[in-house]
């Protein structure tokens, strides 16, 4: 039986001959938030309402996972188990769109429809984010937000500075950016072997002015206590406390999709 989540409606969405639980909640312009391995966890829900909270129409698609479950070591290695042998991600192959975002887009498509204003915000985290940059060559798509975007794996320099998208897709999607004067949000820990400084670099390159990152300092000693491993930007590390960088990531967050759906 398919979990609930307090405040959020379960549907299902069918494009691409696939069909999909949908969480969404709230109300205004949408924003549809992808989750990070293990899934749609806890700290991924408090995300979504506070999307909600901020005037939007939360989506939180399933794509891996059991809704509402903490992570773990053993859901973390369960999950990621399951999306290895998956048609629909690609998590080693450079420059290879995931299959799945051809059915995300077909959900901002129908989601714009729904929710009406200017267009839909996306946010990916790790897992994900890249998909939030790929969902970008839709036109409804017009404020992406790339949290610590973790595929392809980081096996090699190369794999290190891939950004998991076909190239002809990103040149069409760099021209996009470039001729609408769209900002694409990167979000990152400075120490993060899973999202490393040559993907972000890449990005630079493939965006130029219209990509903006931010990079949190978690390096040996670092002022705020992060551990080496920090990742989570958006989520498990996020202290929502004035003054702290994490708050800080968001409220950038928060700030884009004002200035781009209302």
């Amino acid at each position: 039986m398919q979990p609930e989540i307090a405040g959020f409606a379960l549907e299902t969405f069918t494009a691409d001959g696939t069909t999909r639980p949908v969480y969404r909640g709230g109300a205004g312009p949408a924003v549809i938030v992808m989750a990070e391995i293990p899934g749609i966890t806890p700290a991924v829900i408090a995300f979504a309402r506070r999307m909600t909270d901020e005037g939007y129409t939360a989506v939180l698609p399933q794509l891996f996972g059991t809704p509402g479950r903490a992570p773990s070591r053993g859901t973390m290695l369960g999950t990621l188990a399951r999306v290895c042998i998956s048609s629909e991600f690609t998590l080693l192959a450079r420059g290879r769109t995931s299959p799945v975002v051809r059915w995300l887009r077909a959900l901002a498509a129908d989601e714009h429809r729904r929710c009406g204003g200017p267009g839909v915000g996306v946010v990916g985290m790790c897992f994900t984010g890249g998909f939030a940059l790929a969902m970008t060559l839709d036109d409804a798509v017009i404020a992406p937000v790339l949290s610590q975007p973790g595929l392809p794996a980081t096996l090699t320099a190369k794999h290190r500075a891939d950004i998991g998208i076909d190239a002809g897709e990103m040149a069409a999607i760099s021209e996009r950016v470039q001729a609408e004067g769209l900002c694409v949000l990167g979000l990152r820990f400075t120490n993060d072997r899973l999202c490393p400084a040559e993907r972000f670099e890449s990005l630079r390159r493939g965006l130029g002015e219209n990509f903006r990152a931010i990079e949190i300092d978690s390096s040996p000693g670092n002022e705020w206590g992060f551990a080496p491993a920090a990742h989570s930007v958006l989520t498990e590390e996020l202290v929502d406390e004035p003054g702290h960088p994490t708050r800080a990531a968001l409220d950038e967050v928060i700030e884009l999709f004002g200035s781009r759906l209302r």
